[in-house]
């Protein structure tokens, strides 16, 4: 048995055999070669020289890969930074919509699709229930960040999203929420039910959905009415997880959600010549870490299902903090407030600049002298770098 096993070790060792019995789609099977090279040398390499010991140093490019364990911190760090210009100095809630598993089959034949109707239906319900006088009478700003898994890496599509606790009233002037969440959990998800149904309805009148292995029979009109109606009967799931208290928490728990992927590497706990086992959390028992072991092919079945589409945007902007909103409406809500605005730390900094300031490493000091490492390029008459590359 092995263990500090990485997902990349998973990968190199069950992919190979998983490709050959597996219908591989091509966004998975590049997101697979991303982990398995991903710091070897594959995607290139940068070569730096000690101007006064002569030191070499080679460090190996990551694949950039937004699925990839090993590729995440960084970028998470500087959208957080990005972020801090655009948080106001009020409470922010953390509202989940989920659906119902009896859809789960439909919405991963149809995955763009079906992903974009839980945004619409999410932002539609919070944008309509925001401007009720009855709720709040405002316009307000929220981040939708999409999740499809499960702590055991199950097929769970739900919507996080971060709310901002007030808005805009039609005078312009700021409204609060009063510290407590304005909408009624169950009014939410009756009002999310309907909007996502109604346009799950209007994508299968338009003969625009697909029906694969276990959502074929959906394909017949009549089981695809028996699933709507069974799923308008049950009770849709939406709730509100934390109240944020300050800019600076929800700062810092943004970037918990919005670079995460469906399992990290010290969930890994060992790897066997056939199996896989990680840590999950056993939500039946208060949430209790407990350990899950499932053979290899399964572990790379499970964690390629929640790679997104090709070009699909996981992390959406709505309201006050939309793009085109941000510049004006935040400015003028912050002198509302009487709060300071947060100026980003990295912008306009370089990579070597960034990793200094966030993990208090320079990456242009030698490690053996402490002199000033250059970047090299590597040709015919330095054969003592390729030498080393090679090695």
């Amino acid at each position: 048995m092995e263990k500090s096993c990485t997902i990349q070790d998973v990968f190199e060792r069950f992919y190979p055999v998983y490709k050959k019995t597996h219908e591989i789609p091509a966004h998975h099977r590049k997101t697979a070669f991303h982990i398995m090279n991903c710091k070897t040398g594959a995607f290139g390499v940068n070569i730096s020289v000690c101007e006064e010991c002569g030191c070499i140093s080679v460090h190996n490019n990551s694949c950039r890969s937004r699925c990839c364990p090993m590729c995440q911190e960084f970028p998470k760090e500087k959208w957080i930074d990005a972020q801090k210009e655009n948080v106001l100095d009020t409470p922010y809630y953390h509202v989940v919509f989920t659906v119902p598993e009896e859809l789960n089959p439909v919405i991963y034949s149809n995955q763009k699709l079906l992903y974009d109707a839980l945004y619409h239906a999410a932002s539609s319900t919070l944008n309509e229930l925001a401007k009720d006088s009855k709720y709040l009478g405002a316009d307000i700003g929220y981040i939708c960040i999409l999740h499809t898994w499960g702590s055991a890496m199950n097929y769970h599509p739900h919507i996080h999203t971060i709310v901002l606790g007030g808005g805009l009233d039609k005078d312009n002037k700021w409204k609060d929420t009063g510290g407590k969440f304005f909408l009624p959990y169950g009014v939410v998800a009756k009002v999310f039910r309907g909007k996502y149904l109604c346009e799950l309805k209007s994508l299968w009148n338009d003969s625009k959905l697909e029906f694969h292995d276990t959502a074929e029979k959906y394909q017949n009109h009549y089981c695809f009415k028996e699933l709507l109606d069974e799923c308008y009967k049950k009770d849709w799931v939406a709730y509100c997880k934390e109240t944020f208290n300050g800019a600076q928490s929800v700062i810092n728990y943004l970037g918990k959600y919005t670079h995460r992927i469906a399992i990290s590497n010290h969930r890994i706990k060992s790897m066997t010549e056939t199996t896989v086992t990680y840590a999950v959390k056993d939500y039946k028992n208060k949430g209790q870490w407990k350990e899950k072991t499932v053979p290899g092919e399964e572990f790379i079945r499970r964690f390629l299902m929640h790679v997104p589409p090709k070009r699909f945007v996981r992390i959406r902007h709505y309201g006050l903090l939309s793009c085109r909103n941000k510049s004006k409406k935040m400015t003028h809500c912050r002198n509302l407030l009487g709060c300071k605005k947060y100026i980003s730390a990295l912008k306009n900094r370089s990579a070597a600049e960034m990793i200094k300031l966030l993990y208090n490493i320079d990456v242009c000091m030698c490690s053996s002298c402490g002199g000033k490492m250059v970047p090299h390029l590597p040709d015919k008459h330095t054969p003592s770098v390729l030498a080393y590359m090679r090695c």
